[in-house]
């Protein structure tokens, strides 16, 4: 039976809940992990804690390096995120290649964690039974991402009902046969860096399709699949939020708008509508993208949205092109939260001092994986690899006792 923890009282930013917690001992085994990694460094792959940042400056990745890092507001992180580089399905002779996964989790860390332990498994079944990379296997493993997660929504709501309003963005980048798949729901970012050989400047280019309401497509988007519904968008305190809840109108989980039977008691007042709805005002349909790498392109940046509140595109490429590769991701978080303090008229030493929870009031759990392309998306064989941001590195026999029996036959 899982321990129930009530969430400390948070601003009510862009997509963010107070709703109870379930954390069960597999949570809490992963919290301890990462407790003990603040002590500093350990070992290779697990990266570096300093306070609330996370961070692994190098490493190496069947395409080329890559650098990540992940700093910590709320009082439980609610971002996840991965890189996997190796096998991208179940057969020796399957497609190799890198997985970048960004997974910016709101009203609770769950969904983001469940995608985190999944998305990658499912990807690797469905490239399995096509025998290569597509759009169309990338699509299926959200689908049943989606799917797994609704699955936990069902068996929990009669202990936990809340589950229903929590949910997560979801951005993934595949480097595979000298292409790049970018497939995004919610409003992370992946941006490329090309560079321009007769300026030697490099220009960014944003790769990734955000669904935030901010948007005035995306407003208009959600007007024309709602025409009876002139509430289907509201401006509120300033922010145009769906429904006048949430900020983002794509996402894995947030169940409370997607199957009217999870919006009624004892699901919190504050998530139920007062309209009955008879189809999903959320979509977990991701916008996927196919990109020919270029030998001009240089690097990519894949950021949850704590990073874009605070640089632009071109700010962001230019810290990496002028910089080492080791420490780019660091480098990222750093300039951000060095900005969101002169915001709030503070030193970046006094922001760092401010702890989880009360850090939510002036940034955004952030978390920064800078791919570099050194082999132009060969798709060599090694090395294989398996990092998590935030430190958590499970073994495949842990991460295989938690995965639930969602696998598609």
């Amino acid at each position: 039976m899982g321990l129930k923890f009530e969430s400390s009282s948070q601003p009510n930013y862009r997509k963010d809940f107070e709703v109870g917690l379930v954390l069960h001992p597999f949570w809490m085994w992963r919290n301890w992990r990462v407790a003990l990694a603040r002590r500093g460094c350990g070992s290779n792959s697990a990266g570096c804690q300093d306070g609330l940042l996370w961070y692994k400056d190098h490493g190496h990745h069947v395409n080329g390096e890559f650098s990540m890092a992940v700093v910590q507001a709320n009082n439980l992180l609610e971002d996840q995120s991965q890189l996997e580089s190796g096998p991208l399905s179940l057969l020796e002779s399957g497609p190799c290649g890198t997985f970048v996964g960004i997974y910016d989790g709101h009203g609770g860390p769950e969904t983001s964690r469940f995608i985190c332990g999944n998305l990658f498994q499912h990807l690797k079944v469905f490239a399995t039974e096509e025998k290569a990379m597509s759009a169309n296997v990338i699509k299926k493993a959200f689908q049943a991402t989606e799917e797994g997660f609704l699955s936990i929504v069902t068996k929990q709501w009669p202990m936990n009902p809340q589950i229903a309003a929590v949910g997560s963005c979801c951005l993934v980048g595949v480097i595979c046969d000298g292409k790049l798949y970018i497939a995004n729901l919610g409003d992370s970012r992946a941006v490329l860096g090309r560079l321009v050989r007769s300026t030697g400047e490099v220009l960014p280019i944003q790769l990734s399709s955000e669904h935030n309401a901010s948007i005035p497509s995306v407003r208009q988007e959600m007007q024309s699949l709602h025409p009876d519904d002139p509430r289907i968008v509201v401006l509120k305190h300033n922010v145009w939020r769906v429904k006048g809840l949430i900020q983002i109108s794509r996402s894995i989980g947030d169940v409370y708008l997607k199957k009217p039977e999870f919006n009624r008691e004892p699901l919190y007042a504050k998530f139920r509508l007062q309209e009955p709805f008879s189809r999903p005002i959320l979509s977990s349909e991701p916008a996927i993208s196919v990109h020919e790498l270029d030998p001009n392109d240089q690097f990519l940046i894949f950021a949850s949205d704590g990073l874009w509140e605070h640089l632009s595109n071109q700010e962001a490429v230019d810290i990496v092109h002028k910089n080492p590769h080791s420490g780019s991701a660091r480098r990222l978080v750093k300039a951000a939260m060095q900005e969101a303090a002169k915001k709030r008229e503070m030193r970046y030493s006094d922001l760092k001092k401010i702890d989880r929870g009360v850090r939510r009031h002036f940034h955004d759990d952030t978390t920064v994986i800078v791919v570099f392309l050194g082999s132009s998306g060969s798709g060599g064989r090694s090395p294989v690899l398996s990092v998590r941001g935030g430190g958590v590195n499970l073994s495949a026999k842990a991460v295989a006792a938690f995965k639930l029996n969602t696998t598609p036959q």
